[in-house]
């Protein structure tokens, strides 16, 4: 018999004693910090919560740009989110899962998430270049069911350049597009890609201002030359 799947979740009273939101809220720092308190977030079995919006999701959604291009594809039949196939999304993300760094008991998620980040993009592409690493919004969509699931926290990867390939099957028509391109696409996109397409300028005024204050600003604000395939962590899944 298959493992059971265990996905990383917080119960939506922890966000609607926060300010539970519609939309995009750039209010990163405040709900991260009350997300990640110890004990708050733990993994469950994705059955159980993949229905109930009683609990949210935690789903890393990277943003990549480089030269004002943002990456962009199709998601194809082997897509894990069924709900989602056929959709053009501009987010490199999937669930959490447990892993040797990243245990199904553990009580400090923090860490590990910001692991299973580089560790969910190096699972679907192969991004051969130097980038940093910026959270930029979240996302909460309850109009949708897949959206009344899931909580999405939105990285923005500022490449030094367009060298992206993709390794997952589920990948297709992967290509660099600008905001004009994709809103000329908008019908097609998933409603998180276009909640980001809505508020791309945002982001990146976020970042440029951040970084204008502080050279270190930024939830990770780091350039990494490595190969974002190359770096080990918690396993992460679609």
């Amino acid at each position: 018999m298959a493992k059971e799947e265990h996905v990383l979740v917080v119960e939506r009273t922890v966000l609607e004693q926060s300010g539970l939101f519609q939309g995009i809220t750039f209010d990163v720092k405040r709900l991260l910090d009350a997300i990640f308190v110890a004990g708050v977030p733990r993994f469950m079995p994705r059955s159980q919560v993949e229905q109930d919006p009683t609990y949210k999701q935690l789903i890393p959604y990277v943003v990549m740009v480089c030269g004002g291009k943002y990456l962009s594809y199709v998601r194809g039949r082997r897509a894990g989110e069924t709900r989602l196939v056929g959709r053009r999304s501009i987010g490199i993300g999937g669930h959490i899962n447990p892993g040797d760094e990243n245990p199904l008991f553990n009580s400090d998620f923090r860490d590990a998430y910001r692991t299973a980040v580089e560790r969910e993009v190096a699972e679907e592409v192969c991004v051969d270049t130097g980038h940093t690493d910026n959270v930029v919004a979240l996302l909460n969509d309850d109009s949708t069911d897949v959206g009344r699931v899931h909580l999405g926290i939105v990285h923005l990867w500022e490449l030094d350049a367009p060298s992206v390939t993709k390794r997952e099957q589920m990948i297709t028509d992967l290509a660099f597009m600008t905001p004009m391109e994709l809103a000329d696409r908008r019908e097609t996109l998933e409603n998180w890609s276009q909640l980001c397409l809505e508020n791309i300028e945002t982001f990146t005024e976020k970042v440029s201002a951040a970084r204008e204050a502080s050279p270190s600003a930024g939830a990770r604000n780091l350039r990494s030359d490595r190969n974002a395939n190359s770096k080990p962590g918690p396993q992460s899944g679609s």
